[in-house]
């Protein structure tokens, strides 16, 4: 992972949505360690994606912990014909977006934050191709 792209692209949607950063931990592994924490956290015993964890109370300070399976992210690229930094980047925002009280539990909150998604990476992504 090119770690300084990754620093400057959460950088910029902390900034989009004006909030402070007290810790953000990227964790990347493989698939079979997210299907760990995945059961043992969540009692789901499937590999996905991206995991979460939040341990701030307040929707506008950041800290917590974000966990991308680089396969899954691999397999998402190709599924949905992007490059696989932008699959990246689409995770990251995705687990900032459930730190700050975005939900994916419901249709209508799956496309809100869809939409979020959507619109960070049309703006930001710059910063992840160059």
């Amino acid at each position: 992972m090119p770690k300084e792209k990754l620093h400057h692209f959460v950088k910029f949607i902390l900034e989009d949505f004006n909030l402070t950063l007290s810790s953000l931990e990227l964790n990347f592994l493989d698939s079979e360690k997210i299907r760990k924490i995945n059961k043992e956290y969540l009692s789901h015993d499937y590999s996905t994606d991206i995991i979460t964890f939040n341990y701030s109370g307040d929707k506008n300070i950041i800290d917590g912990e974000i966990f991308i399976s680089l396969q899954d992210a691999k397999q998402n690229a190709k599924k949905y014909k992007v490059k696989y930094i932008e699959e990246i980047g689409r995770l990251i925002e995705h687990g900032i977006l459930h730190l700050i009280g975005f939900d994916d539990s419901t249709p209508e909150m799956r496309k809100k934050m869809k939409n979020q998604e959507n619109r960070l990476l049309k703006k930001y992504k710059f910063i992840l191709l160059r």
